[in-house]
């Protein structure tokens, strides 16, 4: 059996990178729009590259690859411009990941460097929810997963496709038979469990793990159960601490990968991540400036009559002024609203 990895190029000049074991029959899916996501609404698409593996795996590997590069890259694979394609690699920027020594790692107690958690996966049955689960976690800084027994063996054709591009936390997964050779160098190990399964054990939200862990000497592990029942006794009885969150008794039932990014969200409050771009609103506009605003209003208002009757027009006026000075209007905007209200005292030919 054959298995392709194919570029195509969409009408809004983008590409899109897949792959598939019947390549004709796919891009007649992607042509009519019968795939939904990234092509359908980008129409029509044209097949620039194809390879083929004779492999599920190494076509999956391919096409992590490929997804990850940069346009021009992907137009240099297109054209044939190998030498190109070689430079490209070459001056790629270095990402660093938890994985490098030392990095991602927090003061602890008497100086010493607090390692970040690891993430063991106990017994996981479906390979999407493993990659979902990677998924999560790289989204805030973690990238060492262990998987124990996972049921349909590793690696997993169906985990690359969920993880969304978090291929080095896959990459990286380690094995093991046991929970307990998973955790043997772990000094602080917590299950997660929403019941505490008759086993007596300090129990913690994530918050108060987070906390914990930044603040402890030696490798702390996060485990979690497998997707239809959870932690086993056995698994959570070998834990030091039972992690567990509020939540509606009357459907306690959080996916995998819900539950890993609780945890991993609040162990990232103690590191510093890179934040999404914010937008600088400027400085509040002086107050001679929101006058001004105003009184144009008042003008504009006061010749088209709209202070009517007369005796309600100081709580007309009051009722505007407390309209305009709620919002935290800066210069840009004073400035504009006033070309508008320019605009529509003195209307100008188009």
């Amino acid at each position: 059996m054959s298995f392709w990895v194919y570029i195509l190029r969409c009408a809004d000049g983008s590409y899109y990178t897949g792959h598939t074991d019947d390549l004709d029959r796919c891009i007649a899916q992607h042509q009519y729009g019968e795939i939904p996501g990234y092509t359908h609404d980008r129409r029509p698409v044209e097949l620039m590259f194809a390879e083929t593996f004779t492999d599920r795996i190494d076509a999956l590997e391919r096409e992590r690859q490929v997804k990850d590069w940069s346009r021009k890259k992907k137009e240099a694979l297109l054209r044939g411009a190998w030498d190109e394609l070689s430079e490209a690699a070459r001056s790629r920027p270095r990402v660093s990941t938890s994985l490098d020594a030392g990095s991602n790692r927090t003061e602890g107690k008497g100086g010493l460097k607090s390692p970040p958690p690891v993430i063991v996966l106990v017994r996981p049955q479906l390979g999407e929810n493993i990659g979902k689960a990677a998924r999560a976690m790289l989204n805030f800084g973690l990238t060492e997963m262990r998987l124990v027994a996972p049921r349909d063996g590793w690696p997993n054709p169906d985990a690359g496709p969920s993880a969304a591009g978090a291929d080095i936390v896959l990459e990286h997964a380690t094995v093991f038979e046991t929970l307990a050779d998973a955790v043997a160098d772990c000094a602080h190990v917590y299950a997660t469990t929403v019941r505490k399964r008759g086993v007596t054990k300090p129990v913690m939200t994530p918050e108060e793990a987070a906390r914990t862990i930044h603040q402890a000497e030696g490798r702390s592990a996060l485990v979690f159960g497998p997707e239809r029942s959870g932690l086993e006794t056995e698994d959570v009885a070998l834990a030091r601490t039972i992690l567990t969150v509020p939540i509606n008794p009357e459907f306690g039932s959080l996916n995998l990968a819900q539950a890993v990014i609780l945890c991993a969200y609040e162990w990232s409050k103690g590191v510093s991540l890179d934040q999404p771009t914010v937008t600088d609103l400027g400085l509040p506009a002086p107050q001679d400036e929101l006058e001004g605003m105003i009184q144009q209003f008042d003008a504009l208002l006061e010749k088209s009559g709209y202070f009517f009757p007369p005796a309600r027009a100081a709580a007309t006026r009051r009722t505007l002024r407390n309209l305009l000075t709620k919002p935290g209007w800066n210069s840009l905007e004073v400035r504009t609203l006033r070309g508008v209200l320019s605009t529509l005292g003195n209307p100008r030919q188009r």
